[in-house]
């Protein structure tokens, strides 16, 4: 590239130049020169700066598979027939009162369920989390509002021998997924089941729905289907009450309460 020539071009050679007495050129109108035609250390710099970007972003293509590779590439496709055993979430609840929603999944097909993944919304949209709500009031940052708080470390699989209580001990099952209101658990072979539990405390009262939909996979491709070949969802309808509940203690010092 001609950007680190030291040689004036034809033009500058052939252009009027203010001579001295004694036949050289003034020293300011040299350096003129020699600055104009051989660039300086960073002007190199700032023209290597995009080159090397741009090498960086081939590199990065080339690790990633050229971005011709599908993300759900691996996930086979198909309808595997999953059914919920037990589904389970109290219908009426109290703020700031823990409670628990359970969904027992079995594998009713012949083939292994590539990944179970379960997808919780509350309300009529979803929202930036399971157990929230989009808000229609205008001019919020984040239109997402709490109505229940996932306990830390939920949801966890109710094994068999353990007590509901002794949840709080075992480890997580659920990872969350991309999707942020979507869990992942595993694979499900053939006539296992998995036994889920949210735990949950409501912090917002009124009347809400919670839905629940199943998938054999994250990338939709395997989709989880009913014996009859339908979508296998449901929903709670629960009312969050901000009344105090009713006490009263009993002949042996025990507090009674009462809905």
């Amino acid at each position: 590239m001609g950007c680190g020539s030291a040689t004036p071009n034809r033009e500058v050679a052939n252009a009027a130049s203010p001579v001295g007495r004694d036949g050289m050129l003034p020293r300011a109108l040299g350096e003129e020169i020699a600055t104009r035609t051989r660039p300086t250390g960073p002007v190199r710099i700032r023209l290597l700066i995009p080159l090397a970007i741009a090498l960086l972003g081939a590199l990065g293509l080339a690790a990633c598979g050229g971005g011709d590779e599908r993300q759900d590439a691996d996930e086979p496709s198909g309808d595997y027939p999953v059914d919920i055993t037990e589904a389970q979430f109290p219908a009426r609840q109290r703020l700031a009162e823990t409670s628990d929603l359970r969904l027992a999944i079995e594998n009713v097909g012949d083939e292994s369920v590539p990944d179970l993944a379960v997808t919780i919304w509350t309300g009529d949209e979803k929202a930036s989390e399971p157990f929230s709500v989009r808000s229609d009031q205008r001019g919020l940052a984040d239109p997402t509002r709490p109505v229940w708080i996932l306990e830390n470390e939920y949801p966890k699989l109710l094994e068999l021998g353990v007590d509901r209580s002794e949840l709080d001990g075992e480890p997580t099952a659920g990872a969350a997924a991309a999707q942020t209101d979507t869990f992942s658990f595993g694979p499900l072979g053939p006539g296992e089941s998995k036994d889920i539990v949210w735990r949950v405390t409501p912090v917002t009262a009124g009347t809400y729905t919670v839905h629940y939909e199943l998938a054999a996979g994250l990338q939709g491709n395997a989709n989880a289907v009913t014996v009859d070949g339908g979508p296998v969802e449901g929903e709670f309808v629960v009312t969050i009450s901000d009344e105090p509940p009713r006490a009263r203690v009993d002949d042996q010092g025990r507090v009674i309460t009462r809905d």
